[in-house]
């Protein structure tokens, strides 16, 4: 039977990596680009096309930080597919990450190195603003954006006799303490990126409680540390000229710096052909890369509670009809506004 694969953020770096290696091993799937800019989905669909010519990859334009994107893909999904078996959650923006310099070239040489370049723990605060939707950006395109088009997708993902797949990319830099209860989108603080990917390890565990018996089984996974557009934002470009050199020395002895997409979407590819039920929901599977070269995948326990979990997940769910119901009279003002109009000429 054909397996629909679904990826957000599928134009570039780890999500397009994934495409391909998912292509190379099944190129029978019907495989979904769900990308912010159209344009560059369609080049990424023809660099996947002249390697995988019979390859069936379908576009779909989505901004995970929009909730009208989100919902509107969504009824184009529903129209298009009876089932999906696979949704990598896999979009993300840090935007306008700010280096403590400093800090960065005292822990470049010290004993601290692979940890500071793994984690960025201490080293990376960023600049967050509201949205159109009057919701922090960061938290909207990780997160809320996410959870609300699998809560739309529901009917595609929870079908009896058959299981589906969540995957989403977290990252090793989510952090505990970057995470409040009490400020769910991070209005407060200086790390919404941290903040925004512990939630989603959360998100996973409760959507686990909820949902396995409905069929649909969440997995989180961290790539290690990868070279993309988002990384080389971090930094200016001459301090990658420096500095390259010296973490494919350091690679040799940590397994941590998978360094590029393929290496990084090793975990996303290796849950594809796992069995749901043979995995711990409690884990983040990292890729890892042995100094030789060799990749692999390994399962590490998270860092949370179920009781806080649950927490959230009914804060998502309060938000979530907070947001469908501002919509829905944003929705009727402007229906009364056009009649007026149309009264009045």
């Amino acid at each position: 039977m054909e397996k629909v694969v679904l990826v957000t953020g599928a134009n570039s770096g780890i999500g397009l990596a994934l495409c391909e290696r998912l292509l190379t091993a099944n190129n029978q799937l019907r495989l979904c680009l769900a990308c912010r800019n159209m344009q560059r989905a369609e080049a990424a669909r023809s660099a996947l096309l002249s390697s995988q010519t019979s390859a069936r990859i379908d576009l779909l334009h989505l901004d995970v930080g929009s909730v009208q994107s989100v919902l509107s893909a969504a009824k184009e999904i529903k129209s298009r597919y009876s089932s999906i078996d696979f949704l990598y959650l896999n979009a993300g923006i840090m935007p306008n990450p700010t280096v403590d310099i400093g800090a960065f070239f005292k822990g470049l040489f010290s004993r601290n190195v692979v940890n500071m370049f793994a984690t960025a723990q201490g080293l990376l605060t960023q600049q967050d603003r509201l949205n159109s939707d009057g919701l922090q950006e960061v938290f909207a395109t990780n997160l809320f954006g996410h959870f609300l088009l699998i809560r739309e997708l529901e009917p595609l993902l929870c079908q009896p006799g058959r299981t589906s797949r969540v995957v989403w990319t977290s990252s090793s830099n989510a952090s505990r303490s970057a995470f409040s209860i009490n400020d769910i989108q991070h209005k407060s603080g200086t790390e919404p990126y941290s903040s925004s990917k512990y939630a989603s390890d959360m998100l996973s565990l409760a959507l686990n409680g909820h949902k396995n018996n409905q069929g649909l089984f969440s997995s989180v996974i961290c790539p290690g540390l990868v070279m993309t557009n988002l990384t080389y934002g971090i930094l200016p470009s001459f301090f990658w000229t420096l500095i390259m050199p010296i973490m494919w020395i350091i690679r040799i002895f940590t397994n941590t710096f998978t360094l590029t997409p393929y290496n990084g979407a090793e975990a996303l590819y290796w849950l594809f052909f796992q069995k749901p039920e043979s995995l711990d929901p409690r884990a983040k599977y990292h890729s890892l890369t042995s100094g030789l070269g060799t990749n692999y995948t390994k399962p590490q326990q998270m860092d949370i509670d179920d009781e806080l979990c649950e927490v959230f997940y009914s804060k998502l769910l309060e938000l979530e009809t907070e947001v469908r119901r501002k919509l829905s009279k944003s929705d009727a003002d402007n229906e009364a506004y056009q009649r007026y109009i149309s009264h009045v000429d």
